[in-house]
């Protein structure tokens, strides 16, 4: 796959809000800087997403200098938020991973719980080298992840939306499509592949850095959920179940472990190592 270059880059401060697509950033042990550091939780400490609040696609998380995070939404004041002192954690879930977390400011919490109309609380992820251990299923001892759903990036490409794009408008009920890429979140989206080259990545090279393929990524109805008005539809689970069907999951990507650091710049190689 001599032409598969990255044509785009994708980071999310917030978990689950939007994000910003940097022309160059820099992968640490734990997915891409800034990605993921922030999440969202209820009054039980457990991860609040687009799952239960599609409302969160219209806030956006801009990333400052020293990991501060500025949030907007339609109608609100934007607010900016400081690290807070990791002095003291509070115990959060994602999924069915315990999390010590530091909570941010009362003024944090109340500016996203007014906008989401829910006791709606934000946590930061002070140290991402020993908090949260990526699957032991997956993973090498000591690898670990930020507040992503489970691995440190994930690879969407080109060719596999066009493909999948193809498929929603050959069904019965199309009037969804097409889709855009942010439906599905990535980090990384590669171009120069053919459609679904991605089943078969086991380890690639991103320009300096090598990733090991972990699994399919499946999907979820955040990928339903429209990231520009918030609305819900049917596509693309309706048209996943029909022909992305691996065992109980609907898939869309790949999850990707780094196997070091480096500096990914839009327009690097992307070559397919095994």
């Amino acid at each position: 796959m001599p032409n598969a270059t990255l044509d785009a880059i994708h980071v999310y401060p917030l978990k689950s809000a939007r994000g910003h697509a940097p022309a160059e950033a820099a992968v640490q042990p734990w997915g891409l800087a800034g990605d993921r550091r922030w999440l969202l939780v209820d009054a039980q400490g457990r991860h609040v997403t687009q799952r239960p609040q599609p409302r969160l696609a219209l806030v956006s998380a801009e990333s400052l200098p020293g990991g501060a995070l500025r949030l907007s939404a339609p109608g609100r004041e934007p607010l900016t938020v400081s690290v807070p002192d990791p002095a003291h954690t509070v115990p959060v879930e994602v999924w069915r991973d315990k999390v010590e977390a530091v909570p941010a400011d009362a003024t944090a919490h109340a500016w996203i719980s007014d906008y989401l109309g829910a006791d709606i609380r934000l946590v930061h992820l002070d140290d991402p080298a020993t908090r949260r251990p990526v699957d032991p299923d997956f993973a090498r001892p000591g690898e670990t992840v930020s507040f992503a759903d489970g691995f440190p990036l994930l690879l969407t490409t080109l060719a596999s939306l066009d493909a999948l794009n193809s498929l929603i408008a050959q069904g019965t009920q199309s009037h969804e499509g097409p889709l855009p890429m942010n439906r599905f979140r990535p980090n990384v989206v590669v171009g120069g592949t053919a459609p679904w080259a991605e089943d078969d990545f086991r380890r690639v090279a991103i320009g300096p850095v090598t990733f090991r393929v972990a699994k399919p990524c499946g999907r979820c109805i955040v990928t339903t959920t429209d990231q520009a008005s918030a609305e819900r539809g049917k596509e693309p689970l309706r048209t996943l179940a029909r022909h992305r069907r691996f065992g109980n999951q609907l898939v869309f990507g790949q999850n990707l472990i780094p196997e070091g650091t480096g500096t990914l710049r839009v327009g690097d190689p992307v070559e397919i190592l095994a």
